[in-house]
Formats: structure tokens, sequence, C-alpha cells
């Protein structure tokens, strides 16, 4: 029972570290040529997490993998972190950290849609009804609460992007729902980031060029805080608490804490940018909150009666 609240408490600091990373990551993607710095915040991660693995006594099941392990490690960091990283600074360029946190609440719906068709993990109504809540929250915000902006018309780049998260997202939670059968949460994570790293530095080299790490470098203080805590927080402890609740839970339940994620992006924005907090985005963001505890409900009865 402690074990389980845990893994619960953790995905909620792993909900508010990402919620932060949008703030975060629109200081890094002004001032930072967007994918060396991906790979600057993945490469940092992995020395952090390679410690983790080796203070842990896992370092040696690093040598036990197998060619099927290898390559699924290397498509969810393709997907999850390179693709990722890509969009995620890409279109904060363009959109207001606060705004584009606020798309994340689609990741749940379609996250629950495919687990249930692959996996056959249990959906009943309340869980339904709790991620649709949470979905129309997260379009209220993002719209400042005229779907008219939405429009493909009126959107820009950066709203188009916001979804390619989105997908790489979902690809990634059920890639590792697949991996996470015979690799731990704390080893996938780490192979992952430094696989994703490695992505990252050979396509910044070519679409970037070597000028970008020399301007990744020469960017001001604050911006490099903003990668650190990208890299140590939002990165390394999140990831891991992520996939340890993927594994423990299972791909629907875990990915439900993401619709926390808009909050604390809400709220990380404002303290630390002094975006302003509108309406529309704390409307946004207090349904997505109350789609999640209906959903939670929901779980709880599917749990109840198996």
């Amino acid at each position: 029972m402690i074990s389980r609240y845990s893994t619960h408490l953790k995905l909620v600091g792993m909900a508010a570290l990402w919620g932060a990373s949008w703030a975060w990551g629109r200081v890094v993607a002004q001032s930072m040529p967007p994918i060396a710095a991906a790979c600057v915040r993945f490469l940092l991660a992995s020395v952090v997490l390679i410690v983790w693995l080796r203070h842990s006594g896992r370092m040696r099941t690093l040598r036990t993998l197998n060619r099927r392990e290898w390559w699924g490690l290397a498509w969810a960091s393709a997907v999850g972190v390179l693709g990722y990283a890509v969009f995620f600074m890409l279109s904060l360029q363009t959109v207001p950290a606060s705004r584009a946190a606020m798309v994340v609440a689609l990741n749940p719906v379609f996250t629950m849609l495919f687990a249930a068709m692959l996996f056959r993990e249990p959906v009943n109504w309340k869980m339904s009804l709790g991620l649709i809540m949470a979905v129309v929250g997260a379009i209220y915000a993002l719209s400042g609460g005229s779907l008219a902006t939405l429009m493909p018309n009126q959107a820009g780049t950066g709203e188009f992007l916001l979804l390619g998260c989105v997908a790489c997202w979902v690809g990634y939670t059920l890639l590792g729902r697949v991996v996470l059968t015979s690799v731990d949460s704390l080893t996938a994570t780490t192979v992952t980031s430094l696989l994703g790293a490695i992505f990252l530095a050979i396509t910044s080299l070519i679409i970037e060029g070597p000028s970008a790490w020399i301007a990744v470098a020469q960017a001001p203080l604050v911006s490099w805080y903003c990668l650190v805590g990208l890299a140590f927080g939002s990165t390394a402890l999140a990831y891991a608490w992520y996939m340890h609740g993927v594994q423990a839970l299972g791909a629907g339940p875990a990915a439900a804490y993401i619709a926390l994620v808009p909050l604390f992006g809400v709220l990380a924005s404002s303290l630390w940018l002094g975006e302003p907090l509108t309406f529309s985005l704390l409307a946004g963001g207090i349904l997505a909150i109350s789609g999640m505890a209906v959903m939670n409900l929901g779980r709880m009865s599917v749990t109840s009666k198996s």
C-alpha cells in the first residue's frame, strides 16, 4: 500500500517538474539554438542517470540486454527524446509557455485509446468522462476562450508543432509499456536519455552546424540555470518517475497524471516568466484537474472489481 502511494506521489512530482519545463524551455528556446540545447539537456541528464544506475548496482543490466531490447530502447529514444525534444523546443520559440503547456492534456486521451486497443487496459465511462473534461479544459485554455484561434487559418506554426509533442509522447509511452516488460525503469530511462543525446547531437550538427554549440556556450547565465533544471529535474528525475509509474500502474494510469502538467505549467510560467494568469487559463486548468479526479474515481472502481 505504501509503495503504491509512493508511486502516485512520484507521478505528481513528475507533473510539477514537467509543468516547470515549459517555462524553463521557453527561456532556453529564446536564447539558445534549440536542438543543440536539447542535446546538452539530455547529456547532463545522462550523467546523473548513469551515476544513479551505478549506485543502485544495476550497471550490469546493460550487459544483459538482448538485441530486441536494445532496438526497443532505440525506438523509444528516437520518438520520446529526439522527436519530442525537437517539437518541444521549436514550438516554444513562438508559443507562450503557459499556453503551450495546455496541449499536454491531449496526451492521456490518445494514450488511453491506444493502450486499450493494444494492451487491453480497462476503461470505463468515468475514466472517459474525466479525460474529456481534461481535454476540454486544455483546449479552452490554449484557445484563450475562443476556439476560432485554433482553426487552421488562425493557428501558427508553433501550435502545430505542439501536436508533434503529443504524437511523440504517446508513442514513447506505448513503446515504454512494451520495453518495460523486461527492462527496469531506471535502466530504460538511462539508455533512452543517452541514446537521445547522441541522436540530438547528430541532428544538431546536420541542421544547425558546429556554430550552434558556440552559441550555447555563450548563452546568458539564466538560460543555463533553466537548462540545468530541465536536465536534472524535468529529465533525469521526472523521466525515471514516469517510467516507474508506467511499469507499476500501466500506460493509461501513469499517463493520466499528465493532466496535472498544464496547471503546474501555468503556475510556473506566471511565477518564472511573469505571463498573465487569464481567466481562460485558470478555468481550463481547474477543469483539467477535475477531469483527472473523475478519471481516478473510475480507475478505482475498475481496480475494485478486478
